[in-house]
């Protein structure tokens, strides 16, 4: 059995961004110190990256918007469960808040009876502290985020070296117009609106030709779509996003959904040319500057800085 792994630092890992694609590491490596921690124009990232274990406080409490902010109070979610196992272990991005832990597992244990999904598999949560992370996600900052891929869990554990390695189901078409029928299944339309369905979840984003699909299988109540949007990306795996927790005042909540499906106007120019191809730009814009500490709720230099 795996047992409940704790990165002692931070990993160096192989890419510019981690989506479930990207491939974790048998081999974990850590980050070199900072030579001058308390630079003021130094990444946020930097420092939320290299701490490996969640501040200590009597309560949990986030802080900021989900792409904005930090966690404080984080709790692991064990890498096995009775329907779930969480994925790239390496990552060390486990973590959250309770509530989302709590949300996790009532999905988990919803899914085994629907469809021969045997549980879920886990990708990218947030960090221990939260915060930016040094590859891949703008948000995931606060606890209130997982990744969920769209392959089934197979009815048996998997090794260490295949949650590093193997890669999450595409189920989007080539063309990217459509879902493949190949690979779509009613678990997988199952799985999202499963999760929908929560009172707790704020949001759920997926690839347009996911919604796509939602919207022409979907029938009588049809509520739960107003929460399933449309986003780049997001083709092997869905990103759940819960409420701000009632206990976190400082949480910045996110617009709600707009007051209908989301299966007309708003779905359909996803699939014009000039979204499905565009053209590059004459001048490529230039990258935002990295979050800093300045650029973060007050609270977030006292979680980073806790012992």
């Amino acid at each position: 059995m795996l047992r409940l792994l704790f990165v002692a630092a931070l990993l160096i890992l192989p890419a510019a961004s981690a989506p479930a694609q990207d491939k974790g590491t048998l081999n974990p490596q850590p980050l070199p110190p900072l030579a001058n921690p308390s630079d003021p124009k130094l990444p946020a990232k930097l420092l939320f990256g290299r701490r490996t274990t969640p501040a200590k406080v009597a309560e949990p409490e986030v802080f900021g918007f989900y792409s904005k902010g930090c966690l404080a109070g984080a709790q692991a979610l064990p890498v096995n469960g009775p329907s779930w196992q969480v994925m790239r272990l390496s990552r060390n991005r486990f973590w959250g808040h309770p509530d989302l832990i709590a949300f996790l597992h009532r999905l988990a244990d919803k899914l085994p009876k629907s469809d021969g999904w045997h549980g879920l598999l886990i990708g990218d949560m947030s960090q221990p502290r939260g915060g930016p992370m040094l590859t891949g996600h703008a948000s995931h900052q606060v606890g209130l985020d997982a990744d969920i891929w769209l392959t089934p869990m197979p009815d048996r554990e998997l090794t260490r070296e295949e949650r590093e390695e193997m890669s999450a189901t595409m189920v989007v078409r080539e063309d990217r117009r459509d879902v493949d029928p190949k690979v779509w299944t009613p678990g997988h339309f199952n799985a999202i609106k499963t999760a929908a369905q929560d009172p707790q979840v704020e949001r759920i984003l997926v690839n347009a030709a996911i919604k796509k699909a939602l919207c022409r299988e979907a029938k009588g109540d049809r509520s739960w779509l107003s929460k399933v949007r449309p986003y780049w990306g997001h083709d092997y795996h869905f990103h759940v996003r819960i409420k701000c927790p009632a206990d976190s005042p400082q949480c910045k909540p996110q617009d709600p959904p707009a007051d209908n499906d989301g299966c007309g106007a708003d779905l359909s120019k996803w699939f014009k040319e000039s979204i499905l191809h565009p053209k590059p730009p004459a001048k490529p814009p230039k990258p935002k500057p990295p979050l800093t500490l300045a650029d973060l709720p007050a609270a977030c230099r006292q979680v980073v800085s806790s012992p």
